[in-house]
Parts: structure tokens; C-alpha cells; sequence
């Protein structure tokens, strides 16, 4: 990897950097260094700083901002300025003690060499640091030469006492499209039985990265595979070796389809320009889409020939995409935003066209909290992941029904009712516990397009008590 450009450091930290040199030797580490030099733009500057006690660091720094102390046994303090936050942190050795990531011994060293401070992180990719007072790289782990051949592999065999590296891996790889080190890999494969240990909130951080920043998702369930963690997450386990007809999936089985279809949806410009919770919650419901399969797969008579097929594996998603969710600590909202989207992620095939304004009301009720948006993203996905088939039938279909659910003003929201309760009081109706049903049949009146404001579902419901009356509380 060629010598590039000094790195553009802020001009307020710059300061800060020179504050601090006066006390010790401070360097950018981590990932602000890998991304620089895979051309991008750091979203983060972490700031090592040798030869120098942790008090006497928290001095230099105070005229600067606030400073938390919270990781102090960890020698981190974290500067919060007016443009941002600063992790300033002194080297350190560490050793494990017990399981889990509370499992360690810290021992701060402001003498260890760069070599040595750089040893305990994960990835020689991450192991990089950059004095930005010579314009120097400091690379003891030959980490330049792993990002020039997109390899990710451990630093030092200490990479084994922190299972959570494993999954560190799996997102880093869908990042940026790396690869794992045989030796990495074999040693995520020997450590498979400590991800027990792992807190469920660690576990969700790093399937939310994927979920968030992937540029190739299909990475990481390689990394699964190929590590033996898939086992730890049996909803997409069991995607491998479930049976798909050739004539209509011609790229493989469950597994291998759903990794083409994750790589097509972090294509799409909609994912691309969407904000985090909007990605994941695509991501993930693009993941689960076919998760009924392996339970209601058959080989089976098909218009008089025998096929694979998978009946009613939709609605046969739904509980294992809310599982698998649970399994990784995901947000709870998810489940609710996530399950629709399997279930009736085959709507454009089911559904008769023309599409009716009825039925996509419908639809759009059923999705609620997703859209129709998100939903035809999820067929557009579940199309172009199966190479090299390409159906102008369907993608039409598509377009329709998101044509019809513009026309309609349904894209980003469901149809609410416009009768209420209200309505029923100002007709002269006491509360009464028929008010539920009459309010669904007009609801349901609503959608079938009977009317679409309040003057006109006024009329509707007058029309209907007459013909239905109530008491008069």
C-alpha cells in the first residue's frame, strides 16, 4: 500500500495533540487509522499516549473540555469538546482472569513499546497507530499489508480471550468486504464454545453494524460458517442445505440465496440514503425472509412433476424471525417491524392484479409499524437475489404496487380510521360495548373504500345505525 497523504486531523484536537506532547507521546490508533488508509474519511480520532501517568494526562487535558473518568482502571479518559468526544487512553497490558468481558486484569504501562501497546488489539488492520507529529505510520503487525489484501487476522494468540472478536470479525468483514486469515479462522473455530459468555447487549452491537453498515452482508454469514458460530444462531443455520427448486433458484440452497439477496438490498439508492434504524430494520427482515423454509420445505408434485417448493413458509417466518431477534438482543420494537415484512414478503405474487385500492389498504394495515415502501424493498431484495434470473413480471408487479400505494398515500404510513368514538357520542349514543363492532365495521367500510373523509364516513355511519341501531345510553 502506497504512502499516502498526511492524515487531516482537526484543527482543535491538533491543539489538543500538541498540549499533550508536551506530557508524552501521543498517537492516533484503531480504526481512525484503518480508515484513512483505505482512503476514507475517520469517524473517529482514539488517541494513545505513552510515557506518561494517568493523572498527569487528565491535567493536560482539562483546560480542554470535560473530562470522564469512568474508564480509569482501564487508563481511558474521554474529552468531550465543542466539536466532539476524544477517547485518550495510556497503554496497557491485559490477562484473563475469569469469563466473560468483565474477565480481565488491566494493568496500565505508559513504558510499553509501540509493538507491544498494539498486541492486544484484535485485528493487525486495527493495530496500526500514526504519529501526526512526523507524518509516520507505526505498523509492527504488518496490518498495512493485510489492508492492501483484504485480510483480517488476529495480532497475537491473546486474540482467543475475548470471544467477542469472533463477531468483531463478522462485521468487520461485511464493512469491508474482507476475508479471514486461515489461522483467524481456526482460531474463531477453537474458541466456538466461549460464546456463551458473551452479554446479549455485546452480542446485538456487533449484529447491528452488520445490519447498519454493511457494503457486502453475505461476508459475514461466510464468517459464521466458515468459523462454525452459525451454530449460535439456528434460525440461519438451517437456511444451508435447505433444497431450492434450479429451475427457479438457480444460485443454491436457502443460505446462498439469502446472501445474494442481503448483497442486493445494501445496493438499492432507498437503503443506501436511509438512516440507521431504517437499515436495520431492512437488513434484518431481508435475513429472515425465508427463515420458514426449512420447516416447510418439500420435494412434491408440482403441476404434474415434482419440485421443491415451500408452502406457506411466510407466515411460517414470522415466530422464528421474532426468535432469532430475542437471540441477538435486539430491541424489542424490531419484532414488530421485522415480522410483517417476512410474512408477506410474496404479497405482489398472491395478491390478484390489479392491485385494488382495498387490498393494498390492506396491506398496508397488516404491515403496520413497516410500510409498503419497506416491503416492496424486501420483494425488489428477494428478486435480484437470484442470479442470473431476472423476471420483468415481477419487478413490474413491484412497481405497481408501490405506484398504487403512492396513489393512495399509503407508502410511508397505514390508513387510520376516520370514525371514532367521538362520532358515535355526537350522534346521541351513550358509551356501550358495541361501539367496538360498529367501529370496526366502519373501519373495515373505510378500507373497502366506502368512504375517505369525516363528512362522507358520517353519512356512512348514519346510514348503518339506522339499519344496525344501537341502544341510546
Amino acid at each position: 500500500m502506497a504512502k499516502t497523504s498526511p492524515m487531516k486531523i482537526p484543527s482543535e484536537l491538533r491543539a489538543i495533540l500538541e498540549s499533550v506532547l508536551k506530557v508524552g507521546r501521543p498517537r492516533i490508533v484503531g480504526g481512525g487509522v484503518r480508515d484513512w488508509l483505505l482512503g476514507q474519511k475517520p469517524k473517529d480520532f482514539d488517541i494513545e499516549v505513552a510515557g506518561v501517568d494517568f493523572d498527569t494526562l487528565q491535567r493536560a487535558l482539562a483546560p480542554y473540555g470535560a473530562t470522564n473518568v469512568v474508564g480509569r482502571s482501564f487508563g481511558v479518559i474521554k474529552l468531550r469538546t465543542a466539536s466532539g468526544e476524544h477517547d485518550f487512553s495510556l497503554p496497557r497490558r491485559e490477562s484473563k482472569t475469569g469469563a466473560g468481558h468483565r474477565g480481565f486484569a488491566v494493568k496500565l504501562d505508559p513504558q510499553l513499546s509501540d509493538a507491544e501497546a498494539a498486541a492486544r488489539r484484535d485485528f493487525t488492520v486495527n493495530a496500526i497507530s500514526y504519529d501526526p507529529f512526523t507524518d509516520s505510520i507505526i505498523d509492527p503487525h504488518n496490518g498495512r499489508e493485510d489492508l492492501q489484501r483484504r485480510i483480517l487476522r488476529h495480532t497475537s494468540e491473546a486474540f482467543t480471550e475475548d470471544p467477542l472478536r469472533v463477531l468483531r470479525g463478522f462485521q468487520f468483514a461485511t464493512r469491508f468486504d474482507f476475508f479471514l486469515a486461515p489461522e483467524t479462522v481456526s482460531l474463531c473455530r477453537a474458541i466456538s464454545s466461549t460464546y456463551a459468555e458473551l452479554a446479549i447487549e455485546r452480542v446485538w452491537g456487533e449484529w447491528e453494524k452488520w445490519a447498519t453498515l454493511s457494503i457486502k452482508p453475505s461476508r459475514g454469514l461466510a464468517v459464521l460458517e466458515e468459523t462454525n458460530w452459525l451454530q449460535h444462531f439456528p434460525e440461519v443455520a438451517a437456511l444451508r442445505g435447505t433444497q431450492q427448486d434450479p429451475e427457479w433458484h438457480p444460485e443454491g440452497d436457502v443460505f446462498d440465496h439469502t446472501q445474494h439477496c442481503l448483497d442486493a438490498l445494501v445496493e438499492l439508492p432507498e437503503w443506501q440514503s436511509a438512516d440507521s434504524a431504517h437499515r436495520r430494520q431492512l437488513t434484518l427482515a431481508v435475513l429472515a425472509h425465508d427463515f420458514g423454509k426449512p420447516s416447510t420445505t418439500e420435494f412434491a408434485d408440482r403441476r404434474g412433476t415434482q419440485h421443491w417448493i415451500s408452502p406457506g413458509h411466510e407466515s411460517a417466518g414470522g415466530p422464528f424471525s421474532d426468535s432469532f431477534l430475542r437471540r441477538i438482543g435486539a430491541p424489542k420494537e424490531l419484532d414488530d417491524q421485522v415480522r410483517p415484512l417476512v410474512q408477506l414478503h410474496l404479497f405482489h405474487h398472491h395478491c390478484q392484479l390489479p392491485f385494488s385500492d382495498s387490498s393494498v389498504r390492506r396491506l398496508a394495515r397488516k404491515l403496520a409499524p413497516a410500510t409498503v415502501d419497506d416491503l416492496c424493498l424486501v420483494m425488489r431484495a428477494d428478486h435480484d437475489g437470484r442470479p442470473p434470473l431476472h423476471s420483468e413480471d415481477t419487478l413490474t408487479r413491484i412497481a405497481e404496487l408501490t405506484a398504487k400505494a403512492h396513489e393512495l398515500a399509503l407508502q410511508d404510513d397505514a390508513p387510520k380510521p376516520i370514525i371514532l368514538g367521538r362520532h358515535l357520542l355526537n350522534l346521541g349514543y351513550g358509551p356501550s360495548p358495541q361501539f367496538k363492532h360498529t367501529l370496526a365495521t366502519a373501519f373495515e367500510a373505510q378500507l373497502d373504500g366506502a368512504f375517505a373523509d369525516e363528512a362522507s364516513g358520517v353519512t356512512w355511519l348514519q346510514k348503518h345505525l339506522r339499519e344496525h341501531p344501537l341502544e341510546v345510553g
